[in-house]
């Protein structure tokens, strides 16, 4: 299974979780937008360094759906130039802000060579009120073989959920992998859940 982190506003709980992840010897997959990568280079600098994977998440955080197959390539590419500049990934995998798409917003990132990719356990810990406890009863109940949880980067007690997550996780027998080491290999086709699976001849 994968973790992963949006990153749109703010950096202070940034290294809590960075020191965290580290702490438990977990790689996962850090999702930047350029209206958060222009203020925090320094922390997108160490997210590279500690070894995580990145992705995109779009220059301006739009709703991709309400874009046009010109805008959507302007968001993606100077999304990608960016991310390059500051870190130096090359990033293969594009989420769209709010987890929006459509058929458009698919094909145009194929058209430019990502891969797009959703969740399918939300920790919420982006939500007012959401507290550490609520946090890992959500990720520890929603997750299953091949899940992708989504967190993100500036949430309050996101460090303080994962500290009892990870071990949790490790004693039920999953490993925690960046979102490329997930995805399947090879020939597959996306079943009518969005799940990726195998071509089988």
């Amino acid at each position: 299974m994968a973790f992963s982190f949006d990153a749109t506003w703010g950096a202070e709980h940034t290294p809590k979780i960075l020191e965290t992840l580290s702490r438990h010897q977990v790689k996962t997959t850090f999702f930047l937008t350029n209206i958060w990568l222009e203020k925090y280079p320094h922390m997108a600098k160490k997210i590279a360094e500690e070894g995580h994977e990145i992705g995109l998440h779009s220059t301006t955080h739009p709703h991709f759906t309400a874009l046009s197959q010109e805008e959507m390539e302007k968001e993606l590419k100077e999304n990608y130039q960016k991310v390059k500049e500051i870190t130096g990934y090359e990033a293969r995998f594009f989420r769209p802000p709010f987890g929006g798409y459509d058929d458009r917003v698919i094909r145009t990132c194929h058209l430019l060579g990502f891969q797009v990719i959703q969740w399918d356990v939300d920790s919420l810990d982006w939500q007012e009120g959401m507290t550490a406890e609520a946090i890992k009863k959500r990720v520890l109940n929603g997750v299953k073989p091949g899940s992708i949880v989504v967190f993100h980067n500036n949430g309050r007690y996101t460090a303080e959920a994962l500290d009892p997550i990870l071990p949790e996780l490790k004693k039920r027998g999953y490993e925690i992998v960046p979102v490329g080491q997930l995805l399947l290999q090879g020939e597959y086709y996306i079943d009518h859940t969005g799940e990726q699976r195998p071509v089988r001849s």
